[in-house]
């Protein structure tokens, strides 16, 4: 009987997946859910054909580069891969998946949820009330804004982007705007009557609300920083469903203790899963734990999206999300 391949995941996956994986390969998994240190990682990259990582795992060239490697392919678990060192994996021949297109409107959901939490003081709202501060209805009551109208601006205009753009020009009357590297088609900005912007601060100071949808990486770390901020409207909100790194996290809370910018909603931190400690004590700033993915059928399809990838290179076939 052929001995079939060994993989390792990471983290603990929804039950769905797991079954389907123990069906056809001798699974590892991390029963305590816990993050796995470099060690452990160099370790399975040793004893495992496969190795499944998510976005908070570093494989770096340490943990690629080990002696008596046995892994042939990184399946990852997500879209973004900047946690994963590309270039040595190329390099050692090793084969780089990840899974894009499933986690579009999951991810827009939650910045949408953000944005609204962000402008309707929603957050304040919540601890007000649980905290048992709450001294009645009034008119002046944490008034936050409406949206009908206003700018959305868009940082980056993929998939998760353009299904924001959809919903908050749809469901709101938002008007749309962004900035992007590559211009879109022009059917997709007749879709929301969306407006380009060729350069980064022009869009930030037109813009209500800026929601941020770049990769993560040296191009676009800080891209938010203080100068940035400075361009923003003071009634502005910021939102962060993309990666932590792409915001200068001290300047943000800066402007927000300071009221130069009205609030922010932030999904994900650059040293996940430490908050910076200016921003947990801030009211204008919503704080998720980065839940953008994080709906059964969503985190269900990511996974299924891994398997497929792995059951094409075990079978000798081209990747369906080849990564290098």
């Amino acid at each position: 009987m052929t001995q079939r391949p060994r993989i390792l995941l990471t983290r603990r996956w929804t039950h769905e997946v797991e079954q389907h994986l123990a069906s056809r390969y001798d699974v590892t998994l991390n029963e305590r859910d816990r993050p796995l240190s470099a060690d452990e990682l160099r370790a399975a990259m040793r004893d495992h054909d496969a190795l499944c990582p998510t976005v908070t795992d570093r494989i770096d060239a340490a943990v690629l580069d080990v002696a008596d490697r046995r892994v042939q392919l990184i399946g990852n678990f997500g879209v973004g891969f900047n946690h994963i060192d590309v270039a040595t994996a190329r390099q050692l021949g090793i084969r780089v998946s990840n899974t894009p297109d499933v986690l579009t409107d999951a991810t827009a959901e939650l910045a949408i949820l953000l944005l609204l939490m962000a402008t309707r003081r929603a957050g304040e709202g919540e601890r007000e009330l649980r905290a048992g501060r709450w001294t009645g209805w009034r008119p002046t009551h944490l008034p936050g804004q409406s949206l009908g109208g206003k700018v959305l601006g868009l940082v980056g205009f993929g998939r998760i982007a353009q299904s924001m753009a959809r919903k908050a020009h749809a469901a709101f009357g938002m008007q749309i705007a962004y900035h992007s590297r590559h211009r879109a088609a022009p059917g997709i900005e007749a879709e929301t009557g969306a407006r380009y912007f060729a350069g980064l601060d022009e869009l930030v100071a037109t813009a209500d609300v800026v929601s941020l949808h770049c990769p993560g990486g040296p191009e676009t770390f800080h891209l938010i920083d203080a100068t940035c901020l400075a361009r923003m409207k003071p009634q502005a909100v910021l939102v962060n469903t993309a990666r932590g790194s792409v915001v200068d996290e001290a300047a943000l809370a800066a402007a927000l203790a300071d009221r130069r910018i009205a609030a922010a909603g932030l999904d994900v931190y650059e040293e996940e899963p430490r908050v910076h400690p200016a921003l947990l004590s801030l009211e204008n700033a919503v704080l998720l734990p980065h839940l953008g993915s994080a709906t059964e059928e969503t985190r269900t399809a990511m996974g299924m999206r891994v398997a497929e990838n792995l059951h094409a290179f075990f079978a000798g076939q081209p990747l369906r999300d080849p990564v290098c």
